[in-house]
């Protein structure tokens, strides 16, 4: 299916969807953004506790109408779900699975190696110092085997290896690289698929249009291909803002890390709409400059959204272009208020990354995809 692009008339129009000024509810909408993605790809979000546990209701009432997919966003994570070594927290992961099953959705476990989120514990000895490669590779055995046996059957797939690879393609120089070197990745999906043979086994990153990563996952992916590690697709995280990444150079990476034989995944999307925040910068420095980073408090002006929602269906046709390549696209996030990015770098950052407003309105370009699907 081709999306039209939306003009500039039809986003001023569709301004009424957006930023609360609508009394319009995203329920109302026909068709659902899984009935427009059916025969391309699942369409999934990422669901917090709260979501899992029925306290947002608005929430999981777009999510049961638009989407088909689930992701854990930290429930499942190592400091959450297993924080001390011989203690494991199943209760939020238990409750998020049966979400899912009783929704009739496809589950995402996210994520089982990952350097950040990390428990303590995981790569040390009770004096702070590394543990041997030999106690590592145990630790990671057990960790990946008891979670991945838990929801064996249950969970459709998993984020086995998380942000490994840097910027320039090297290795990211984590404790479990320290430790054990290159070899940890393989181990991580030899032990994952060992114990769930029949789950989809998937690597994740950010920044992948940066060619130093795209060729560095390459490799990767070539890599544990040859020596017969099962890995099902690449996870493209879909962190973006409207200055990055060039839409060109997303494309390319999808177009090679499909010719890897891989499926391609994207994972994790969301779109600043808020200047792009220097991270060498020192934000406690002055008011003013805390106020550059928060320049949208109460909404958007109509220009920053009509570029905004342009760009994000720019993106969107892109997937659809290249949706004999993507099984899965996912948001990192339901509505603008569930979104990591609120609050970050300073307290108090208002963001508008998701398809759905703080009201659970669908954004323009949302309803422009669905009314287009619907005619």
């Amino acid at each position: 299916m081709k999306i039209k692009t939306i003009i500039t008339s039809v986003l001023i129009t569709s301004m009424c969807f957006s930023c609360g000024n609508s009394k319009q509810n995203s329920q109302s909408i026909e068709p659902s953004l899984k009935d427009v993605t059916s025969g391309h790809f699942l369409i999934g979000t990422a669901l917090n506790d709260n979501q899992v546990d029925g306290l947002d209701s608005l929430s999981v009432g777009i999510v049961n109408r638009h989407f088909n997919s689930i992701v854990a966003e930290n429930c499942m994570k190592s400091e959450v779900i297993h924080p001390e070594e011989d203690i494991y927290n199943f209760g939020p992961a238990d409750a998020f699975v049966a979400f899912g099953e009783a929704n009739g959705m496809n589950i995402i476990g996210h994520c089982l190696i990952w350097h950040s989120q990390l428990s303590p514990w995981f790569c040390v000895d009770k004096q702070g110092n590394n543990v041997s490669p030999e106690v590592l590779k145990q630790r990671m055995k057990d960790h990946i085997t008891t979670i991945v046996k838990r929801y064996k059957g249950r969970i459709d797939g998993w984020d086995v290896v998380n942000e490994a690879i840097n910027d320039d393609g090297t290795y990211r120089n984590t404790k479990f690289y320290e430790i054990l070197g290159e070899e940890y990745i393989p181990l991580a999906f030899q032990y994952a698929h060992e114990a769930d043979p029949d789950a989809e086994l998937y690597y994740n990153d950010y920044g992948m249009h940066l060619k130093g990563r795209r060729d560095g996952v390459v490799k990767l992916i070539n890599d544990l291909k040859v020596r017969g590690i099962k890995v099902d697709a690449i996870g493209m995280q879909g962190h973006m803002g409207m200055d990055y990444p060039d839409i060109k150079d997303f494309e390319q990476s999808m177009e090679e890390f499909a010719a890897t034989g891989t499926n391609l995944m994207i994972t994790e999307w969301d779109m600043s709409a808020l200047p792009t925040v220097n991270t060498g910068a020192n934000i406690s420095d002055t008011t003013e400059y805390q106020q550059q980073l928060n320049p949208y408090p109460n909404g958007l002006p109509d220009s920053i959204a009509i570029a905004w929602n342009q760009r994000m269906l720019d993106f969107w046709n892109l997937f659809m272009k290249h949706s004999d390549k993507i099984t899965r696209v996912t948001l990192w996030g339901v509505t603008d208020q569930d979104s990591w990015k609120n609050d970050w770098p300073v307290a108090g950052r208002t963001e508008y990354p998701l398809m759905f407003d703080r009201d659970g309105n669908a954004k323009p370009f949302v309803v422009e995809i669905l009314q287009t699907n619907n005619q």
